[in-house]
């Protein structure tokens, strides 16, 4: 019994890691003016960021499928898809 609750659970958590918050769906959410932390509500921690002089650029996800967003002073100025299109 301990071993098929072992298997059920690593199966679960495989599962889980394959749910990317990187999703057209999601990128659809992003709106112009939204908050640093209204993003991360939708998408999660960004991947990386790297802070400019007057701006922040994040990504969320790899080179072949991400969402790029640049914030000035915390909110969306500009975003970006990249492998996200519909099928």
């Amino acid at each position: 019994m301990k071993k098929y609750m072992a298997i059920a659970v690593a199966a679960a958590a495989l599962t889980l890691a394959g749910c990317s918050k990187v999703s057209l769906e999601n990128y659809e959410k992003i709106e112009i003016g939204m908050d640093k932390t209204e993003v991360e509500a939708i998408l999660g921690s960004a991947d990386k960021c790297e802070e400019k002089t007057l701006h922040t650029n994040c990504i969320w996800g790899n080179k072949d499928k991400n969402i790029e967003i640049t914030l000035v002073s915390d909110k969306v100025s500009l975003y970006s898809k990249t492998g996200l299109d519909a099928k």
